[in-house]
């Protein structure tokens, strides 16, 4: 059986992070993010957790790395999108922009690697969004914070691609010992019901 494999966009997103915060290690991360495999979509789970681990030791550098990856991989994902939709979905009411962002964020985590999904809900704050079986939260130490630091920034530049105003604020990390990764996804304005009477462009 073959290793399983970590999405091109999110390995993508860390090997440029990597190279804008910590230029100096990148030739040591590409042991393991190796751009040839990076370009084919073929780095295994292995190699991504090892890289992981290593960059957890660097001082000060896992927060930095993760919040700019995080927001280059939301980015990359809406960019895919034609400019006719990205414009549209600006200019949909709030219930459908948020429930656009989560539908974006559930393929974006679910490109992570096979095991990884989101399980999305909107509430009368925002929503919520868990995520089961997160790789950067593969820890043999119980982590004293949260180390999914990479979809949380991805959900805040999802939302404000979406102009949506509201941040994702981490409730539950797995590296802290809970089952799964959990985030709050808070909206400044309470969100309306979305509408069921608008199409999207063909």
């Amino acid at each position: 059986m073959s290793e399983a494999r970590i999405g091109r966009v999110v390995v993508a997103s860390i090997h440029q992070a990597l190279a804008d915060h910590i230029p100096l290690r990148l030739d040591f991360y590409e042991n393991y993010l190796r751009p040839m495999r990076l370009r084919e979509g073929r780095i295994g789970t292995a190699s991504f957790l090892a890289a992981l681990s290593f960059l957890r030791r660097e001082d000060g550098a896992w927060t930095p790395v993760m919040t700019k990856a995080g927001r280059s991989a939301a980015d990359w994902e809406f960019a895919n999108l034609s400019r006719l939709r990205r414009a549209w979905y600006r200019r949909l009411p709030a219930g459908w922009r948020l429930r656009l962002l989560l539908g974006m964020a559930r393929d974006l985590v679910a490109q992570t690697s096979p095991t990884t999904r989101a399980k999305t809900a909107v509430t009368s704050v925002g929503a919520v969004i868990d995520i089961h079986h997160s790789p950067f939260c593969e820890v043999r130490d119980t982590s004293a914070l949260p180390l999914c630091g990479f979809y949380s920034a991805a959900f805040d530049r999802l939302a404000e691609l979406l102009l949506i105003d509201g941040n994702a604020v981490a409730i539950g990390c797995r590296a802290m010992g809970r089952p799964f990764c959990r985030w709050e996804l808070q909206t400044v304005a309470p969100v309306p019901p979305a509408r069921a009477d608008v199409a999207p462009p063909q």
